[in-house]
């Protein structure tokens, strides 16, 4: 059944700001786990959880998509929705063998600090396919989602990854998104969150994420991510 037209629909930019998060720290990961000495178990500690971390993030946001939204443009987006959403859907399976890859290489590195060299190359081909989904999510789906997506049926997203997401890392987690998040966006996102968290955040999350960004980084001001083509406020194709 498509939403009726009194209904407000999706705003679909937090997506990009959590989109920006995602290029940004796996864009970072490769360089970060090459950097580490052989045998440094410490540093590759401290860069394996932030890995472990946000693997974990990537997979809780993913998850739900494909519970919640590609069910949503499945019944509703008809032609439009049957082009994309088998890529979609394509994507995510390779996203999560990569992924996967990760995951079985990342213990053994994490506490030996040895062969660092094949986590940096999974990690490599991961990021490969996630800026490839990454950018025909933005081109194709988003506007989908403003289409045929209300905007109480998008906040089921957002509220699937708080609910899945361990509670003592949330504020990291908002933290992260923050940090190249538009003000307007982190506003809205805020105006849903219970009041404590409205009060707190802004001022928590950040300081969370430059501490964490230190340590794993080296700075409290990580090189930024690619911006989204198509994002608002970003050129268009057209116009680079």
């Amino acid at each position: 059944m498509n939403p009726t037209t009194d209904e407000p629909m999706a705003d679909v930019r937090d997506m990009y700001m959590a989109h920006r998060m995602i290029r940004r720290e796996f864009g970072l990961l490769p360089q970060r786990v090459r950097e580490v000495e052989p045998n440094d178990t410490r540093r590759s500690e401290v860069v394996g959880a932030h890995t472990e971390l946000v693997c974990g993030f990537l997979h809780f946001h993913h998850e739900g998509e494909d519970l919640i939204l590609w069910p949503l443009l499945q019944g509703r987006g008809g032609e439009e929705a049957e082009a994309v959403l088998p890529r979609m859907e394509e994507q995510h399976h390779a996203i999560e063998a990569a992924g996967n890859e990760v995951l079985r290489l990342l213990p053994e590195w994490r506490s030996t600090g040895r062969s660092g060299h094949e986590l940096a190359e999974a990690l490599d081909r991961l990021l490969a396919v996630l800026l490839e989904h990454m950018a025909m999510e933005e081109e194709q789906i988003l506007p989908l989602a403003e289409k045929y997506v209300t905007a109480a049926e998008w906040k089921q997203l957002g509220e699937h990854s708080m609910k899945e997401v361990p509670k003592k890392v949330l504020p990291l987690a908002f933290g992260m998104a923050m940090y190249e998040g538009n003000p307007e966006v982190i506003k809205a996102v805020l105006a849903e969150a219970p009041l404590p968290a409205r009060l707190i955040l802004p001022f928590l999350a950040p300081r969370l994420y430059a501490k964490h960004a230190k340590r794993v980084h080296g700075t409290a001001t990580p090189p930024r991510g690619t911006a989204a083509l198509g994002e608002p406020g970003q050129p268009s194709r057209a116009e680079m």
